[in-house]
C-alpha cells in the first residue's frame, strides 16, 4: 500500500472528477493521503474532503508565495483547526524566492510564526522551498523546528541541505522530478537517504512523474514515484511503499 503524503486534490484542476481521482488512486494501491491547504479556499476544501473520504487527512497553513495576505486572524484559525482530529500536520509552509508577490521578510515572518504555532500545537510542519535553501535551514535551526519536525516537500536541494534536515527531526519527501532524466539531485538524495527517513508524493496535480510529464498529475501515479526510488536504492518497490507508508504514518499520528 501507498501513501501520497502531500495532494491538492481540493485545487481547481479536479473539481469535475476528484470522486473517479480518488477511485483511480485506490486501484493503484493508495491507502492514505494528505490533502494540503495553504489560504483560506484550499483549507476549506481540504476540510470538505477529509470529513468525506476516510483515507484523506488534511495538513493546513499559509504559503509563503501568500504571505502578504496572512493575517492574525487566520493564525487563530490554523490553530483552532489543528484540533481537529484528521488535521495531522501545519503546512505547507516555508519561503518561495522565485515569485515576488510577497517580500522576503514577510514571508520569513510569517514562516516562524507558523512554526512557533506548530510548537505550541505539536504538530508537525510540511516544509515549501523553492530557491531558498539556506533562509530554509536557517530559520529552522533557529525556531528549534526539530521539536516538532516534519517534512521537507518535494524535496530538490542537495545532500548536504537534506542531511541537516535530518538531524532536525525532518523526513525528506520525493515526488515527480526523481523520475526525470535529468535530475540529478534528487536520484542522488534517494540513493543517500536511509529508507525510514523517506517519504513520497505526487504534489498533484503539479510536477506529473515521467511518463506523465507536463500533463495533470494525480495520485495514482505516486507508485512510478516509488518504482523510482526502489531501482535507485535497487530494493524491491513492496519495501518502498511499505516502509515510506510506516514513515508517514508514524510521523503524522495516524494508527489504523
Amino acid at each position: 500500500m501507498l501513501f501520497d503524503t502531500h495532494v491538492h486534490l481540493n485545487a481547481d484542476q479536479f473539481e469535475d472528477d476528484v470522486e473517479e481521482v480518488i477511485n483511480r488512486a485506490k486501484e493503484a494501491g493508495v491507502s492514505e493521503m494528505v490533502v494540503v491547504g495553504f489560504d483560506e479556499k484550499t483549507i476549506n476544501r481540504a476540510l470538505e474532503l477529509i470529513e468525506k473520504y476516510d483515507m484523506l487527512y488534511a495538513a493546513v497553513g499559509w504559503h509563503p508565495v501568500d504571505a502578504i495576505d496572512m493575517k492574525d486572524e487566520h493564525l487563530v484559525w490554523l490553530e483552532e483547526l489543528a484540533a481537529h482530529p484528521k488535521v495531522v500536520a501545519l503546512g505547507e509552509m516555508g519561503l518561495d524566492y522565485h515569485w515576488d508577490k510577497s517580500p522576503k521578510e514577510v514571508q520569513k515572518e510569517v514562516f516562524r510564526k507558523q512554526i512557533q504555532l506548530a510548537k505550541k500545537v505539536k504538530l508537525p510542519i510540511v516544509i515549501h522551498n523553492r530557491e531558498a535553501d539556506q533562509d530554509i535551514v536557517d530559520i529552522l535551526e533557529e525556531e528549534k523546528a526539530e521539536e516538532v519536525g516534519g517534512i521537507m516537500h518535494c524535496f530538490g536541494g542537495s545532500v548536504e541541505i537534506a542531511e541537516r534536515c535530518l538531524k532536525m527531526n525532518f523526513y525528506i519527501s520525493l515526488g515527480g522530478p526523481v523520475t526525470f532524466k535529468n535530475a540529478k539531485r534528487p536520484k542522488e538524495v534517494a540513493k543517500h537517504i536511509p529508507m525510514d527517513r523517506l517519504l513520497i508524493e505526487t504534489d498533484c496535480p503539479y510536477l506529473a512523474p515521467h511518463p506523465y510529464r507536463g500533463k495533470r498529475n494525480e495520485p495514482a501515479y505516486v507508485k512510478l514515484v516509488a518504482e523510482e526510488i526502489a531501482g535507485l536504492k535497487e530494493v524491491n518497490v513492496d519495501e518502498v511503499a511499505n516502509t515510506t507508508r510506516e514513515n508517514a504514518k508514524r510521523l503524522f499520528g495516524i494508527n489504523r
